[in-house]
């Protein structure tokens, strides 16, 4: 079992005190990898909350761009983002708030056709 770095027991220690998480836990969510399917309304505002939790890796699946319309209920992006694919937005912006996490961009649709490749491997 890794020990924790210096900074990963500074950032995580509020998780790490608490008895229902504790260091086991958070080892576990540092190895779990979770997809998660639309980086829309839902997913953009569930993104950050994971990354800063310390989930080890997201594969984030999305075959959409940033617009407009989506900066007043999507805040992981900005008018900076506007016609990028919010894949690519999204990992950047994670990176910024936990580089513990690592995010594996999927720029597609989920369909029941290739649902087995794009969600297999994953926990959550």
């Amino acid at each position: 079992m890794t020990p924790f770095s210096d900074l990963q027991l500074e950032r995580y220690a509020r998780h790490i005190v608490l008895p229902e998480i504790g260091g086991a836990g958070q080892r576990r969510l540092l190895g779990a990898r979770v997809a998660v399917v639309g980086a829309g309304g839902i997913g953009a505002g569930l993104l950050p909350w994971l990354a800063a939790a310390g989930v080890g890796r997201i594969r984030l699946i999305d075959d959409d761009q940033v617009s407009l319309s989506n900066l007043q209920r999507q805040t992981l992006f900005t008018a900076d983002d506007i016609g990028a694919p919010k894949v690519e937005r999204a990992v950047r912006a994670l990176a910024r708030i936990n580089p513990d996490c690592a995010v594996e961009p999927v720029a597609v649709r989920l369909t029941p056709e290739n649902a087995r490749e794009l969600l297999g491997g994953t926990d959550v």
